[in-house]
């Protein structure tokens, strides 16, 4: 098909670096969205390392058929600290130009984003990026895809955590996802009610955390969650001044990686079938180097070096509206 000049005959589709619940479904549209443009579809495996080593497959409308309710990516996906060699992208390069693929949707993170920038500047290839990641830290959009199925699943766990805690008497710190950023604890917090949001960007000190519950224990509280980042650390050292200091008994939670899988919410599908959608429609209109973004409710694009460049900040709005409505 032909559209704003450009022959368009084949689309490369990749997952990279975690896995994100609705990554699935961001495949299935680009695949049916070339399907519907006349466009053939090719998926590569194991995400970069695919690339490096030219591991395809084809991804028709029936191939593609039945994955949209699936967590995980059918394309498989690993970490590949090779590819930030220019000798890896280069073959990654080689391999599009031997599979004829005109056009490729790079699925995943902030650090997809940069391997997929790096190989825009060693192709003739057209490349799209769509922000995938249940941490939310992608600049240039307001919400990825995953990120609401990982706070659905936080919420199930935590809200079945919170039935024992106050039966108990007892304060729990759950761990939730987020190394270096703060907004999946901050939502899930918020939606919790937590008595306390822990994230990497706001400094916090034992003592603190042991004022905050104190004054929690004033209004008549005696039991609590503490949702932290994993990021935030000293979640043991917390548990033993809460018993030191307090008389309270406290647990230690771990969600871990049940946060990356499962079903998709409704909305992360949603989200997948629009991003999917406006990658397909910018390769047929010529453009690469771009990368598909929600802003103010809109699904739209900005460059892939603005969206690497960039930082997205958490809104400490939510930390703050967060403690006036847990007192």
């Amino acid at each position: 098909m032909v559209k704003g000049g450009l022959a368009l005959k084949r689309i490369g589709v990749v997952t990279s670096g975690g896995d994100a619940p609705g990554m699935n479904a961001a495949i299935r549209a680009v695949a049916r969205a070339a399907y519907c443009a006349g466009v053939d579809a090719l998926g590569f495996e194991h995400g970069w390392d695919g690339l490096i080593h030219n591991r395809a497959r084809s991804l028709g409308p029936r191939e593609v058929g039945g994955i949209l309710e699936l967590g995980g990516t059918v394309l498989q996906t690993c970490r590949c600290p090779q590819f930030k060699d220019v000798a890896s992208q280069k073959k990654a390069a080689e391999t599009l130009a031997a599979n004829k693929v005109d056009g490729l949707v790079v699925i995943g993170g902030d650090g997809s984003f940069r391997g997929a920038l790096a190989l825009s500047k060693l192709t003739p290839a057209k490349i799209v990026g769509i922000p995938a990641t249940i941490d939310n830290d992608v600049y240039g959009t307001d919400e990825t895809i995953g990120f609401d199925t990982a706070i659905n699943t936080a919420i199930g766990d935590i809200d079945k955590i919170r039935d024992t805690a106050v039966s108990l008497d007892r304060v729990f710190i759950v761990e939730v996802m987020g190394r270096q950023r703060g907004f999946l604890a901050a939502m899930i917090g918020l939606t919790v009610g937590a008595e306390l949001i822990l994230v990497p960007e706001v400094p916090y000190s034992v003592a603190g955390v042991i004022n905050a519950i104190r004054e929690h224990e004033a209004s008549g509280k005696r039991s609590g969650i503490i949702v932290a980042a994993e990021g935030v650390g000293g979640a043991r050292e917390i548990a033993e001044a809460i018993e030191r200091d307090l008389g309270l008994e406290a647990r230690i939670s771990i969600l871990g990686y049940a946060q990356r899988g499962g079903n998709p919410t409704a909305r992360s599908r949603y989200l997948a079938c629009e991003f999917g959608n406006h990658a397909v429609d910018l390769l047929l209109g010529g453009s690469g180097g771009r990368a598909v973004v929600l802003r103010d409710g809109r699904v739209t694009d900005i460059s892939l070096e603005e969206s690497c460049s960039g930082t997205k900040e958490l809104d400490l709005e939510l930390l703050t509206m967060a403690r006036c409505l847990s007192r």
